[in-house]
């Protein structure tokens, strides 16, 4: 006589220790990001030539502390207190926070506690010192419309700077001079124009904090321009720094879209894995930061 076997009824789903599980995975990411490192993606045009629209980079957290700044999403109140604290060195891209929104930029260190910086004419002036500064030929930057043009004609900042290579590719070339601060780092800047952001100063950096510019030194908002201005109203406290830019990771060109084709096409293949950290001029010694 055949058997009937009855149907077992299914396992039941634990949903406590699903969601439990899920909750401790986000706390282990939100840890990593705020603790050790977080991706970061270049949305404007300030730290070009370093930097361009479209990069995609990673931030270590731990190389000056923790603080605030420090946690992801900026979920910690403001304060001034940091956890194993360190000093950035001349020519670091550091991730300050805007001092009144919790809004994150990317910059780089052009002066340390104590320093006296002065700008004139573009020319950075450290402590009574101009800092080696030389014309050099211009950058060649992508003419990619769908990142640096609003509006048709493209209206970027660089337009009269267009130019057209013997490949038939538009390509921007914007006046381009290499900077040399006093520890040897070294690395390119832009400056095409006159503006009022080319003198500023001499101000005296407060401790605890640092001034920091953008390498696009006529589109940055950065220490030079006041908070309601857009810009960080000077010196950055280091509480108020989330980070060291170490590296790109990928770079996508803009022309990315739903077809997964273009996932490949739009990608920027030479820019991958380029470290952030500048160079030392010939002959240049790294030196530690003042404590």
């Amino acid at each position: 006589m055949a058997t009937i076997e009855t149907s077992q009824p299914a396992d039941k789903v634990d949903w406590i220790a699903e969601i439990r599980g899920l909750a401790i995975m986000l706390l282990a990411v939100l840890a990593f990001h705020s603790l050790v490192a977080k991706p970061f993606y270049i949305p404007s045009t300030s730290m070009m030539p370093s930097l361009w629209v479209g990069d995609r980079l990673v931030v270590s957290k731990y190389p000056y502390g923790w603080s605030w700044a420090s946690a992801s999403f900026h979920l910690l109140p403001r304060g001034d207190w940091r956890i194993w604290a360190d000093t950035p060195e001349y020519g670091d891209v550091v991730i300050p926070v805007h001092p009144l929104r919790n809004e994150d930029y990317i910059k780089r260190v052009v002066a340390l506690p104590g320093d006296t910086i002065e700008v004139r004419g573009g020319q950075i002036i450290l402590n009574g010192q101009p800092i080696k500064r030389e014309v050099v030929p211009p950058v060649r930057l992508p003419f990619e419309p769908d990142l640096l043009c609003r509006g048709a004609p493209c209206l970027s900042a660089f337009e009269q700077y267009r130019e057209t290579g013997s490949d038939g590719r538009d390509f921007f070339a914007p006046p381009t001079w290499r900077e040399t601060l006093p520890n040897g780092a070294t690395y390119l800047t832009i400056d095409y124009t006159d503006q009022r952001l080319d003198n500023y100063g001499p101000y005296t950096v407060p401790a605890d904090s640092v001034f920091v510019m953008g390498d696009n030194r006529d589109e940055s908002a950065d220490s030079r321009a006041a908070a309601e201005e857009s810009g960080l109203g000077g010196a950055v406290p280091l509480a108020n720094i989330g980070g060291r830019a170490e590296f790109i990771t990928f770079s996508l060109d803009g022309t990315t879209t739903w077809n997964p084709a273009s996932w490949f096409s739009s990608l920027r293949g030479d820019r991958a894995w380029t470290t952030l950290r500048p160079p030392l001029a010939e002959g240049a010694v790294s030196q530690p930061a003042a404590p």
